[in-house]
């Protein structure tokens, strides 16, 4: 077994500021609406930046969101590729367009991904297009649970260069938030055990905060506040994180790795981790201190503002559009996780 442990120290979040812009970030989408086009739309009648309503009633268990179809640009021929949709005057994409199968992440005979991936965009015998090759993307965020005053629970898939992913996430009591909860699966569908993974993770945000108001002088936390764990068929893995406040304010975080090999791996990896010992302590210090150094730079761009002032920076940043890279849309692939039923946003 290889345990990895390095300790960095960081600038502090302030509870109530946290707490504070979580619950208006909540407030903000609870009084959001949806259009018969699937656009979801602030109170103020802004629409939420690439995000679209594919299918079921907004924030009902169920809903599922992805982003917004981009815009199909012509080839070298001036052509536009079969199997790249855009949404019609009902905010719909049309059937056999590759965009309607990619954005709710299904596929059905007659439609696109219907076909052998093969990289091609021409309809087959059926009218439908083939999917395209591995480096196709597709995702989709079906929300299972809405209930600001208790938890949020969303669930999210993705699909790219054949390897299936599936992250669930539980927030508990969004408006002040106390924990959240984590799981992550991954497959190939044509692949075997090899190909599969998961995990598992866990932050207990009241602990945190108990954790970091305590005296410098005092233990650390005798159980980390967050943690996380991963298993494979060859080795298993464990990550804990633990703060304590330092005499200046700011917070000494420390990050244990532990990773212990499986089956036949574990004789040959602890012959490789005798030999690549210091360069995997080196790059494991690399890695933490990077993500100390990306917390602190976020902490420093962020204005501490209260009130209606955060309130609209948030509504800002939430209907605030990137420019779209100039590229052309390929037809959507097959869904991973098997057929389910096709449908465009309902009446709200």
């Amino acid at each position: 077994m290889a345990r990895l442990t390095h300790t960095v120290t960081v600038a502090p979040l302030d509870r109530g500021w946290f707490e504070e812009a979580a619950g208006t970030l909540v407030d903000l989408l609870d009084g959001s609406r949806a259009r018969a086009d699937g656009s979801v739309l602030l109170a103020d009648g802004r629409a939420v930046a690439g995000l679209r309503l594919l299918k079921g009633r907004h924030l009902r268990s169920g809903a599922r969101y992805g982003e917004t179809p981009e815009p199909v640009k012509p080839g070298a021929d001036g052509r536009v590729p079969a199997g790249s949709g855009t949404p019609g005057a009902d905010g719909r994409v049309p059937a056999g367009s590759g965009t309607a199968g990619a954005a709710d992440g299904l596929a059905r005979p007659g439609t696109a991904g219907a076909g052998a991936a093969g990289g091609t965009s021409s309809p087959g015998a059926s009218g439908g297009v083939p999917a395209p090759g591995p480096s196709a993307t597709v995702g989709a965020v079906v929300l299972r649970a809405w209930r600001p005053a208790h938890s949020v629970e969303v669930e999210s898939r993705v699909a790219e260069d054949g390897l299936a992913l599936r992250l669930k996430v539980r927030l508990s009591e969004p408006r002040r938030p106390r924990a959240l909860g984590l799981s992550l699966s991954g497959h190939r569908p044509a692949g075997g055990s090899l190909y599969r993974f998961s995990g598992r993770g866990a932050a207990d945000l009241a602990a945190w905060w108990a954790a970091v108001d305590r005296l410098p002088s005092a233990l650390p936390a005798a159980r980390p506040p967050v943690t996380a764990r991963a298993a494979h068929r060859l080795a298993k893995a464990r990550l804990t994180v633990t703060p304590h406040p330092a005499d200046d304010g700011s917070w000494r975080i420390s990050v244990v790795l532990s990773v212990r090999g499986r089956w036949l791996l574990r004789p040959v990896g602890a012959v490789a981790l005798f030999f690549a010992r210091r360069p995997v302590e080196r790059g494991f210090r690399e890695a933490v201190e990077n993500a100390a150094a990306q917390w602190n730079t976020a902490l420093a761009e962020l204005t501490p503002r209260h009130g209606e002032a955060l309130r609209a920076e948030i509504a800002d940043a939430l209907t605030e559009t990137e420019p779209e890279p100039d590229k052309t849309v390929p037809g959507g692939p097959t869904d991973p996780w098997g057929p389910a039923d096709i449908g465009g946003p309902e009446a709200r």
